[in-house]
């Protein structure tokens, strides 16, 4: 018996010298000299790594490192020309590490990630547009693929900057930036996929972002949310960084100029992203907009731009992906539309409060029947005209039908001043009691029925050379020609109207009501 557990002892004690050999190679040999090769030297992405701190711990399979420096390895060789990934890193731990695979090849393979603390700098191949789905493929997800593989991966308090290669000004730049990813599968048909990894969930949040896609714009968020089938954005700004006289001298031909903000965007049952053909989809269940301000402003001066401008109903059936938003909701907002004809003041139309809720918004993308979209406005003309319009199409309708059917209320004349009297030099008295029209038109024009009931009607017209003095002239020509009221009642007529199709939607609804009201009241 005595002779058996001396054989058993001996044979444990040698047991343990092994463990505790491999243990000393291990760590003395193999994370001393081999790990850093493997994640420095022999790792088969265009990226050296350096570390200050590495612990590596067998009992918890787990590694951690800390004050990481990342940039590519060509920049060894060329350290003025920037290319590629540039980042430090506070920390990173590597749990539930396959030791099999950590000594016998030259990847780690885990079941999870933490990344604390990156600061990573993206700088562009070129100036042209960033290619997100090649970038995101080439420039991160296949280099450390090929350097580690996890099933999750989390990245806390992060900032990203993605700069421009002859400026280094920011393209991009995302601050305090988190993610989880879980279920994540890489591989080489993946990666040639517009996402170049798979995922079974996520999480994202971050506390601003700022984006500058071209010369004339930006666009800045506040705090943005998503995770799985929500999406929330707060404090979102589309603004132009010309002023107005700059914008017009850069532009060739008539162009919108756009400032928008937006207190808060939220997206509700959202599922979205690519099939296996890599078209992509975008369903909500609910799109809000709180709290929009937007601005238009247009130079008309400038040389007319003498391109189709497409009708709602084709610039829906021609979307490149799967669209598909049940109800768009845009609350207490403010719309403002200014045009420029002439030296003076441009001409100011104003729509607020402001409110709109459209149902069926989808692309026409492999689509054979859809609902008809139904666009709901109620919003008070100048500030204080009750206005209500029911605007309907169908997206597959190939002749761009559409009906809108609306009425403007109360309207007292004088609040049109800040259009009329910049843009025609001349100003309204009287109340638009009501208006109706009922148009139905396409992509080669509107008619219908417009109707009228105003009051005391009167028009005061200005000199040219001198804006500020009345032309007496003019003036009692005016109210010779224009019919002062419609006797307490409503006045219909029938406008017919043809499109110009260099331009849009709202220039032929503004030439029927133009029509209407030239019928009835000269």
């Amino acid at each position: 018996m005595k002779k058996y557990l001396k054989k058993i002892l001996v044979g444990f004690g040698v047991l343990l010298l092994l463990v505790l050999g491999f243990g000393l190679f291990f760590n003395y040999y193999w994370i001393d000299a081999e790990l850093p090769k493997i994640i420095n030297e022999r790792n088969k992405s265009p990226y050296y790594i350096t570390y200050k701190n590495l612990h590596v711990s067998l009992l918890s399979s787990s590694i951690k490192a800390s004050e990481i420096v990342l940039v590519p390895k060509a920049s060894l060789a060329d350290s003025i020309h920037k290319k590629g990934i540039y980042a430090t890193v506070e920390s990173v731990e590597v749990n539930n590490v396959s030791l099999w695979n950590l000594i016998f090849s030259d990847r780690i393979k885990a079941s999870g990630i933490v990344v604390n603390r990156p600061k990573v700098t993206l700088y562009k191949k070129d100036e042209k547009k960033i290619d997100y789905s090649k970038s995101i493929g080439a420039d991160v997800v296949e280099p450390f693929g090929k350097i580690i593989s996890v099933s999750s991966v989390k990245l806390r308090n992060g900032d990203v900057t993605i700069l421009y290669p002859k400026n280094e000004k920011p393209m991009l730049r995302a601050s305090n930036v988190n993610i989880e990813l879980d279920g994540i599968g890489i591989n080489d048909a993946q990666l040639k996929r517009k996402v170049p990894f798979s995922y079974e969930t996520y999480a994202f949040t971050c506390d601003s972002v700022f984006f500058k896609p071209n010369i004339f714009y930006h666009v800045k968020t506040g705090r943005i949310e998503t995770k799985n089938n929500g999406f929330t954005l707060h404090d979102l700004e589309y603004l132009c960084d010309m002023d107005r006289k700059t914008f017009v001298r850069s532009i060739a031909s008539e162009r919108d100029l756009y400032n928008i903000k937006v207190k808060k965007l939220s997206l509700d049952d959202l599922s979205w992203g690519f099939r296996e053909d890599d078209s992509m989809f975008v369903h909500s269940k609910t799109v809000r907009l709180d709290r929009v301000n937007a601005n238009i402003f247009r130079d008309k001066r400038k040389t007319d731009d003498l391109r189709k401008k497409k009708l709602y109903n084709a610039l829906l059936r021609e979307l490149k992906f799967d669209l598909r938003i049940d109800t768009l909701a845009i609350r207490n907002s403010i719309l403002e539309y200014e045009e420029q004809v002439n030296d003076v003041a441009p001409g100011k139309l104003r729509w607020s409060p402001f409110n709109l809720t459209a149902l069926h918004i989808y692309s026409g993308f492999e689509q054979k029947k859809l609902p008809d979209v139904r666009i709901f406005i109620e919003a008070k003309f100048m500030d204080v005209a009750p206005l209500k319009a029911d605007w309907r199409l169908n997206v597959l309708d190939k002749s761009d039908g559409f009906r809108i059917v609306g009425s403007i209320k109360n309207f007292p004349v004088e609040r049109l001043a800040p259009f009329s009297k910049p843009y025609i030099n001349a100003i309204g008295e009287g109340v638009l009691d009501e208006v109706y029209f009922d148009f139905r038109g396409n992509d080669n024009g509107a008619k219908g029925t417009f109707g009228v009931n105003y009051d005391d009607l009167k028009f005061t017209i200005y000199k040219k050379k001198d804006r500020n003095k009345k032309n007496k002239l003019l003036t009692a020509v005016a109210g010779i020609f224009v019919k002062k009221d419609s006797d307490e009642k409503v006045k219909k007529a029938e406008i017919e109207v043809e499109r110009e199709k260099d331009k849009s939607f709202y220039n032929m609804f503004w030439k029927s009501i133009a029509e209407g009201l030239k019928k009835i009241m000269i």
